[in-house]
């Protein structure tokens, strides 16, 4: 398999050209300001930028603020410092990581990442009918915190319905079996689709010399 390569993007041209690439794929766009004060890591296949991840580790959380301040009141949660958080956005996987393993190289990237900050909790958001994001949030056990319209206002572009949850950083990687079956899973439903449009285009060619 091509090699992927993980780095830091620091430059703003990189940052800009990431978050055109990032919002294209979710339909929702990050502040800039909030996406500088994050670490973007950027995923290339042959120089070329396929992929990537934002790693938040300082408060001013994103998912913090769809959470109405009632719910900030009466949940166990947000008693905890905001220093022992974190939070991922921005996860951008284009379409050149084509295989199941190029995804799952990604996905444990990310998580040596996220362990290696050294935060208690990791915070998760996504919009709610997104269903392979909830499945993949699913995987590491998270706490739902909010889920319902997202409370920003100033003119954000931003989902309808948001999902926000937190889980520990311990949670995630126990949980890297899971994964593991994830990805051998994907790995298998794309050898049946390989293997499906193979027989399918046999059948149509054969049929062509038969007319």
């Amino acid at each position: 398999m091509e090699k992927l390569d993980f780095r830091t993007i620091e430059k703003e041209e990189e940052i800009s050209s990431y978050l055109k690439k990032y919002e294209s794929y979710v339909g929702s766009k990050l502040p800039l300001e909030y996406v500088k004060n994050s670490r973007v890591v950027g995923v290339f296949l042959h120089e070329q930028l396929v992929g990537g991840y934002m790693l938040v580790t300082k408060p001013g959380f994103r998912s913090v603020l769809f959470v109405p301040d009632a719910v900030k009141k009466e949940h166990e949660f947000f008693k905890n410092d905001d220093y022992e958080m974190m939070e991922v956005n921005g996860v951008w996987v284009g379409p050149a990581l084509k295989t199941a393993k190029q995804n799952f190289t990604l996905w444990i990237n990310l998580i040596k990442d996220m362990f290696m900050s050294k935060k208690k909790y990791v915070l998760l958001m996504g919009d709610a009918r997104n269903k392979t994001i909830a499945h993949l949030h699913s995987l590491t056990n998270p706490e739902k915190l909010y889920e319902g319209a997202p409370t920003l206002t100033g003119g954000d572009t931003s989902h309808a319905n948001i999902r926000v949850s937190y889980t520990t950083r311990w949670n995630i990687l126990l949980n890297v079996p899971r994964y593991w079956l994830e990805y051998k899973a994907r790995e298998r439903k794309l050898r049946r689709k390989v293997k499906n449009r193979t027989f399918a285009r046999t059948i149509k060619s054969g049929g062509a010399e038969l007319i």
